[in-house]
C-alpha cells in the first residue's frame, strides 16, 4: 500500500495558525497558575546559573554545597533590594512635606496658564494637593489596591513554593530524560534542546545585567552631580526596570527628571539636564550596544522582541514582560525542532539559524557538553 501523501503547505501553516490562536487563549485563561510557575523556572535557571558559576569560577568549591549557596545568594540579594526600596522610601516620606510644599508652587505657577487654554475649568484659586486628593476620592480605591496587594501577596508565595519543588526534584530530571527518551539520538537531541533553552535565560540575565548596570551606573553620576535626592534609590529603580526589554529603561529615565521639578521648583534646568542626559544614555545603550549582545548571543530580531513584548505583556501583565524575551527564545527553539513550524523560528531568529547549528559547529556560544552526560543504554 502507498504512503499517504503528506498535507500541503496551506494546511500545514493553517493548523499552525490556529494552534497559535488557540495556545494563547490558553495562555491567557491559566495566567493565574502559568505566571507564578513561569517565575519559579525563571528564578530556578537564575540559581542553577549561580551554582555552575561557583563551580567554574571557583573549582575547589564544594559541589554539593553549591546550589544551597545559590538560593542563600539569591535570598540576600532579594532582601538587600527589599531594604533598599523600604529605607528609602521612608526617606522619602520624611521629606514629604517639603515636597507637597514644591507641588503647591508649580500648581500655582501653572494653574493661570491652565485657566487660559481651558475657560470653562472656572479656576478662580490654584488648588492645592490637598483638594486635588479630596476631589480625587482615593478611598474609592481602597478595596482595589487590597486586593492587588493579596494578590501579589498570593502569587509571591506561589513561586516561592513552585521554587522548592522544582529546586528539590531537579535531582530527578536526568533520570526521567533517560525514561522518556531510551535512544541515545532522541535522549541527545532533546537534551541538547534544552540546553538551549537554559542558555538562552542565561544570556538574557547577564545582558539585561549588565545594559542596566551601565544605564543605572551612568544615571547615579548625572543624578548625583545635579545634586537629586535620593540618586542611589531612583539608580536602583532604573536598573531593575532595565529588566522590561526596550520600554522599562525608557519608563525609569522619565522618573528623575519629573522629581527634579519638585525638588527645584524654581528653575526648570535640572529636569531639562537630566532629561537629555538619561534619554542620551538609554539611547547608546539601547540602541547600539543591546542589539548587538542580543544579536550576537540570543539571536533574536530586535523588531520580534518588542512583539514579543506587547504580546506576553497582553497575556501576563507585568511579569509577562519580565519575562517575554526568555519565553520567545524556549518558544523559537521548540518551534525550530518540528518541520511544520520551523518557518515561524526562521522568522524570530536574527539570523535565520534557530537550532544553533552554528553553535554546535564550534561557531557560536554554545552549551557546555559535560553538563549533561550521556547514559548508556
Amino acid at each position: 500500500m502507498p504512503a499517504p501523501a503528506p498535507p500541503p503547505v496551506t494546511t500545514r501553516n493553517a493548523v499552525v495558525f490556529l494552534a497559535v490562536i488557540a495556545g494563547g487563549v490558553t495562555l491567557k485563561w491559566m495566567q493565574d497558575i502559568l505566571t507564578p510557575l513561569a517565575l519559579a523556572l525563571f528564578l530556578a535557571v537564575m540559581i542553577d546559573s549561580f551554582s555552575r558559576v561557583l563551580t567554574v569560577r571557583a573549582p575547589k568549591f564544594p559541589k554539593a554545597l553549591a546550589l544551597p549557596t545559590a538560593v542563600v545568594l539569591s535570598l540576600l540579594l532579594f532582601g538587600v533590594s527589599i531594604w533598599i526600596v523600604v529605607d528609602n522610601g521612608k526617606e522619602f516620606f520624611d521629606h514629604s512635606s517639603e515636597y507637597v510644599a514644591s507641588l503647591n508652587a508649580i500648581i500655582a505657577k501653572f494653574a493661570p496658564i491652565v485657566a487660559r487654554l481651558a475657560p470653562g475649568l472656572e479656576m478662580k484659586v490654584a488648588p492645592t494637593i490637598g483638594d486635588l486628593v479630596k476631589q480625587w476620592n482615593p478611598q474609592r480605591y481602597v478595596g482595589d489596591v487590597a486586593q492587588s496587594f493579596n494578590s501579589f501577596a498570593t502569587s509571591a508565595v506561589l513561586v516561592l513554593i513552585y521554587l522548592g519543588f522544582i529546586l528539590a526534584s531537579r535531582k530527578g530530571f536526568a533520570r526521567k530524560i533517560v525514561a522518556l527518551f531510551p535512544h541515545h539520538s532522541q535522549r541527545d537531541q532533546n537534551m541538547k534542546l534544552f540546553q538551549r533553552i537554559r542558555d538562552g535565560v542565561e544570556q538574557y540575565l547577564w545582558i539585561q545585567t549588565v545594559t542596566g548596570l551601565m544605564i543605572a551606573v551612568a544615571a547615579w553620576v548625572v543624578m548625583m552631580l545635579v545634586r537629586l535626592d535620593n540618586a542611589f534609590f531612583w539608580a536602583f529603580l532604573i536598573f531593575l526596570a532595565a529588566y522590561i526589554p526596550i520600554l522599562g529603561g525608557a519608563i525609569g529615565c522619565f522618573l528623575p527628571p519629573v522629581f527634579a521639578l519638585i525638588q527645584f521648583p524654581d528653575s526648570l534646568w535640572p529636569a531639562i539636564i537630566l532629561f537629555a542626559a538619561l534619554q542620551s544614555i538609554f539611547f547608546v545603550v539601547g540602541n547600539v550596544i543591546y542589539p548587538r549582545m542580543q544579536g550576537d548571543s540570543l539571536n533574536m530580531d530586535p523588531t520580534v522582541v518588542l512583539l514579543s513584548l506587547a504580546l506576553w505583556g497582553a497575556l501576563w501583565g507585568v511579569p509577562g514582560m519580565f519575562l517575554s524575551t526568555p519565553l520567545t527564545v524556549a518558544t523559537m527553539l521548540i518551534l525550530a525542532q518540528f518541520e511544520g513550524s520551523r518557518w515561524i523560528a526562521i522568522l524570530l531568529s536574527e539570523d535565520g539559524d534557530p537550532q544553533g547549528e552554528r553553535m554546535l559547529t564550534g561557531k557560536g556560544h554554545g552549551p557546555a557538553p559535560d553538563d549533561f552526560p550521556a547514559r548508556k543504554t
